[in-house]
């Protein structure tokens, strides 16, 4: 089993990934501003910022991977890009496997075509989309041998649309993947397993991949 670090995790993704992770065996620390509702047995917790170069610090020593799930909110408000060249540094001098959890606005809606945070975006998520955007290109022009996965939900997908767990998901690329209803959804729990598949296979790295049922 393998050492995993969870940035926010114990926000809407990062807890759903803490306890996958957990669930699997791993040792799993997981790193927030907040105390978790529902502590995970078995689970480290430590409070503090991911912005802290100690918090920093203590994330990758010893990890395996790491996973952020860290989302550009309050304070963090253009502070992700910067973050997420200092965890590549990080992970490529610890030899660890960095996951990014990101958005539905980095994707394509077909090859080759502008990404959807190139068009037009509802101002209420406009701030989060191209911050999510812009870590995608932080990690796309990482120096070589840096492993990285850039992981993006379907559209539907947040505490605003919750769905059971099915424990089925789809893996597609940076093309966003649609059901034959032409919905693209996925619940929290299978997208923490989609990720932690990803993460154990050593598969898909330096790669944006997407997950839906």
């Amino acid at each position: 089993m393998s050492t995993i670090t969870v940035l926010g995790g114990t926000g809407y993704a990062g807890s759903a990934i803490v306890a996958e992770a957990a669930h699997r065996g791993h040792t799993v620390t997981a790193i927030s501003r907040s105390q978790p509702d529902q502590p995970v047995d078995g689970v480290t917790y430590i409070q503090g910022s991911v912005l802290d170069p100690d918090i920093q610090a203590r994330a990758f020593a010893g990890a395996d991977a790491v996973i952020s799930t860290t989302s550009p909110r309050g304070d963090m408000e253009g502070k992700l890009p910067g973050l997420h060249r200092e965890l590549l540094s990080k992970a490529a001098d610890a030899g660890a496997r960095l996951g990014v959890v990101g958005g539905f606005s980095p994707l394509r809606p077909a090859p080759g075509a502008p990404r959807f945070s190139e068009g037009e975006i509802d101002e209420t998520y406009r701030t989060e989309a191209l911050e999510g955007a812009a870590v995608l290109e932080v990690m796309l022009a990482a120096p070589e041998g840096a492993d990285w996965v850039y992981f993006s939900p379907a559209a539907q997908f947040g505490s605003y649309a919750p769905h059971a767990k099915r424990g089925t998901y789809r893996l597609g690329g940076d093309v966003a993947l649609f059901d034959a209803d032409g919905v693209s959804a996925i619940g929290a729990e299978d997208f923490a397993i989609a990720i932690l598949d990803v993460i154990e296979s050593g598969e898909h790295s330096r790669e944006h991949v997407s997950a839906a049922y």
